[in-house]
């Protein structure tokens, strides 16, 4: 993490770069600069380079201008103004961001561990190998939400909003997009962005708004409010309003007082968990299978 975290204060760096500075600084020969981790799809010095990277991103110390850029931010400035001698996850959680990061993870014990073998303390390792699975998962799965924001937030509004209505369509609603979901996005579309079939026989429709902001930038209850009053002026029962951020405590009060229409309200947090749960922008890249021994197997027959 130091060495990353020192390169970035120089200039900003594409990953690409950066991944091979810090290859240059350790001295790896051809070998070692290719040697792939144990699934394959790239190599250990990328990996270790790249998770570092998110660790310290998640921490503030170090942000990405664009993708695959990284540039250090005031917080790293001032990490590195005490010259420390090393840097790793015991520093990182003096930060309130890497905290709320590691408790997605549901890493309350345990360790983190990073690919390749290489693991960071949180606390004693007291967890079960199996508890170290879950948690491993769960650290991935908080990159992959990550990066998957930092995509649609970079993407186009009208890529956002077909990105909303594949995964309805992903989920179940309506049937294909040729005949379920339709994109209504642009100027006067009076704040409804998608509609979207609730079944295959278009015996209801759901109005969708979608809201690419970047994160700390929170949907306010006038956002919420505006939205209602167009779905009142369609007629229409039913709505899903997505924000790639989060919603205020007022807009969120104003979701629920309602009449007779229902309104759901999708954050980023949620909306990158179902994009993953219903596989939209994402592929496994690696199953790993769990065997326990078979009792059965091993029951004597006794009956003579």
């Amino acid at each position: 993490m130091l060495p990353v975290l020192r390169h970035s204060a120089e200039k900003t760096w594409t990953m690409r770069d950066l991944i091979n500075r810090i290859a240059d600084d350790l001295k790896l020969d051809k070998d070692e600069r290719v040697r792939p981790i144990p699934s394959g799809g790239t190599t250990i010095i990328a990996s270790r380079v790249h998770w570092a990277k998110t660790y310290l991103k998640q921490a503030g110390l170090i942000e990405q201008p664009r993708r695959g850029a990284v540039q250090i931010t005031e917080v790293g400035r001032d990490v590195l103004n005490t010259n420390p001698a090393k840097l790793d996850n015991s520093v990182l959680l003096r930060y309130d961001s890497f905290r709320s990061f590691l408790g997605k993870t549901k890493a309350d014990d345990g360790v983190i561990v990073i690919p390749d073998g290489a693991s960071a303390p949180v606390s004693q390792f007291s967890a079960t190998p199996e508890e170290q699975l879950e948690t491993a998962s769960g650290t991935l799965d908080a990159s992959l939400r990550d990066a998957l924001l930092t995509r649609i937030v970079e993407a186009s509004p009208s890529f956002f909003e077909r990105t909303i209505v594949d995964l309805l369509l992903a989920m179940g609603y309506g049937g294909s997009r040729a005949d379920a979901g339709e994109q209504l996005g642009g100027t006067g579309d009076g704040g409804i962005d998608g509609v979207i079939r609730e079944d295959q026989l278009g015996l209801d429709q759901v109005y969708l708004q979608a809201k690419r902001y970047k994160p700390g930038n929170t949907v306010g209850a006038e956002t919420v409010q505006a939205f209602i009053g167009a779905l009142v002026g369609r007629g229409a029962s039913k709505g899903v309003l997505i924000t790639t951020s989060s919603f205020s405590k007022a807009a969120l009060t104003a979701a629920r007082q309602l009449g007779s229409l229902r309104l759901v309200l999708i954050d980023g947090d949620l909306l990158t968990n179902l994009m993953i749960r219903f596989k939209v922008g994402v592929r496994v890249a690696r199953t790993i299978e769990i065997k326990r021994v078979d009792l059965a197997y091993f029951q004597e027959d006794e009956a003579e």
